[in-house]
Parts: C-alpha cells; structure tokens; sequence
C-alpha cells in the first residue's frame, strides 16, 4: 500500500502537479463560493472562453500569455457590465452575447494570426507539463487573493448577500465588484492550465457546491471547499497515473463523484437522508402504482 502511495511522488512532475492542484483547490473555493451565493456560475464559463483572443494576441506578439489572457478575461467582464448598465438586457443576456462574441474572436484571430496556439491543451488542460514558474505565479496569486478576502471579508460578505443595502450604506460597490472579477479572472486562467476551458467550471464550482450541501456559513463554504478541492486534485492525479487517463478528466470526475455522495448523503441536505424520503413514497412511486392499476 505504502509503495502505491509512493511510486508516483517519484516524479518531479507528479509532485509540481499536486502542489499546484492544491494551490488551486484554495483559489477556486474562494471564488467559486462568491460565484455560488451571488448565482453567478455561468460567469465563470463567460471568462473561460473570453481570455481566449487575449492568448492568441499575446502569443503572435510574445508576451507572456498569462497577462494576455487576463487582459481579455477582464475585458470581456467590463463589456457585460457595460452592456447592462446601458441598457434594459439582462446579465445573463450579455453573458451569452459576451461568451460567443470572445470565443468567435479567438478562433478568427488564432486563424489569421496563424497562432500555434495548442488548442488540445486549451480545452483539456495539462497539470502534468506545468513549470516551476508556475508554481510560483500560481503560489502568488493564491497568496494575494488570501490576503484580499481576509482584509475586506465583511465588506465581500455584505456585497454578495446584498449589494443595495451595501450601496445604500456607502460602500464601494464598484470596487469591490471589480475585485472580486479579477480575482474570478485570475482563478479561471490560472485553472485553465490544469483541466482546460471545457473542465474549468467544475473545478471552479464543483468542490464549492459540495461544501455547501455540507455547512452553513460562508466562510465553513470556503475553508471545507479548499479541502475537498484539494483532496479532489491529488484522487484524480492517482487515478490518471494508474490508469493511464487524462489528469484533468480524472480530477473533475472525482469533484464530481465527491458532490454526487454529498447530494445524496449529506447529513441534513441529502436526498437519501431525508426522513420523509423514507416516511412516504415519493410522487415517482406513487404514479407509478397508478399507472400498473
């Protein structure tokens, strides 16, 4: 048993990967638990697909696609808030204008550019092939986002639970809204290297929503999604070792097998656990005795 523990820490690679997905269990629980509360998930998809003309600028120019892809992931956040504050469409309208307008533009621009962008490791990530230096950046960037909600977490918590009354009493709404997109911006793009723009949205959300099925105050939210979200990244990194599969399936596979166990067994939030569940037969059973009679 010790040895199947052991074989895969090894590997440099191996070891890079599971600090970094542990890096990103604490970001994306951060940010993934305000995107919750606020009913903001499909934001998270918008910001994935929007950084990628940003990439596709920053490699043809060669700079640092990093800063390109958060360039473009803020821009595009800037236009949704723009879009609705100028006119009578909804958010989530210019969210989906925003999402395919970005990802359109990327796909032109990768065309005309001729970007040797790898469009394979865009989608479905590459945790294994990640950098020193991205450790670092990512260690940095988690550092930052900690010491942000630790230093303004009653402000944060007013705005997500109301943002009028947060208004109404003075405080810096605006500010406060655009950290927490860069804050989204910075988790998605630095997640988007481990499972891929189609994946990131699980990371982003998928430990957060199991925490809440689990516990009741925000910050319970955030600390027990840093764990599974941790926890998550080092199970499917295992399993994309032994059976020879994609590291990033694999992790949200175990995200989502983890929320699955949580929505049916969670103590007070869980389907099978609920004592009406078995006190009565549900409407399902009772059709169904209709329909054989």
């Amino acid at each position: 048993m010790l040895d199947f523990l052991l074989e895969p820490l090894s590997f440099g690679f191996i070891r890079n990967s599971m600090v970094m997905i542990v890096l990103l269990g604490v970001l994306c629980s951060i940010t993934g638990s305000f995107l919750i509360v606020q009913r903001m998930v499909f934001f998270g998809e918008v910001i994935a697909h929007a950084v990628l003309p940003g990439l596709a600028i920053a490699f043809y120019v060669g700079i640092d696609l990093f800063i390109g892809a958060f360039i473009s992931g803020m821009l595009s956040s800037l236009i949704i808030a723009w879009i609705q504050s100028q006119s009578r469409v909804k958010v989530d309208v210019a969210m989906s204008l925003v999402f395919s307008g970005f990802l359109a533009l990327g796909i032109l621009l990768i065309s005309v550019l001729q970007s040797r962008i790898d469009l394979h490791s865009f989608l479905f990530g590459d945790i294994l092939g990640i950098t020193v230096n991205d450790l670092w950046r990512t260690f940095f960037i988690t550092i930052s986002v900690l010491i942000f909600v630790k230093l303004f977490y009653p402000h944060l918590l007013f705005y997500t639970f109301n943002p009028l009354g947060a208004q109404a009493i003075g405080l810096p709404v605006q500010w406060i809204n655009l950290g927490l997109v860069s804050v989204t911006t910075l988790a998605i793009i630095a997640s988007m290297q481990a499972v891929g723009v189609l994946l990131v949205v699980s990371l982003l959300v998928g430990p957060a929503i199991t925490a809440y099925l689990l516990v009741k105050e925000l910050h319970q939210m955030i600390i027990l999604g840093a764990i599974l979200g941790g926890i998550s990244g080092i199970l499917g990194i295992y399993i994309s070792y032994y059976l020879n599969a994609p590291s990033g399936a694999a992790i949200v596979l175990v995200v989502t097998v983890l929320f699955l166990f949580a929505f049916l067994f969670s103590p007070k939030e869980g389907v099978l656990t609920r004592p009406q569940f078995f006190s009565k037969p549900n409407r399902l059973i009772r059709h169904l005795v209709k329909i054989k009679k």
